[in-house]
């Protein structure tokens, strides 16, 4: 179940980083689409900057990533934990479920032989 959420996690932050990157070559083409007015100043400020759009989205989309993975190890330790703790609550209540078994038939073994008749 964890290891599920995880992926689930891990394929969310990869998606993210795919739009992300996505984004900043959509930025990057667009940026050379327009009137051709022959200011390559112009054109070559427009490149500059969906590149630099691009790479802003790609770094945040690592960061985003970076993040999930830190966020799914701690709840996967959280998990362990509470697994631990459940899995000794359990053998706890079994060990005690026993005593009472064992000690309820040491009392009908007890109680069936002081109800035999004896016999001189």
């Amino acid at each position: 179940m964890i290891e599920d959420h995880w992926n689930r996690r891990r394929t969310a932050r990869a998606r993210a980083l795919i739009a992300a990157f996505a984004l900043g070559l959509t930025g990057l083409a667009w940026a050379g689409c327009g009137d051709d007015d022959g200011d390559t100043g112009t054109v070559q400020e427009q490149i500059e900057k969906g590149a630099e759009e691009a790479r802003e989205g790609i770094e945040e989309g690592a960061e985003e990533a970076q993040q999930g993975l830190e966020e799914g190890g701690e709840q996967a330790r959280e998990g362990l934990e509470k697994g631990k703790e459940e899995a000794q609550k359990g053998l706890e209540e079994g060990k005690e479920s026993a005593q009472e078994g064992i000690e309820k038939g040491q009392e009908e073994v007890e109680k069936g032989i002081e109800e035999t008749p004896r016999y001189p």
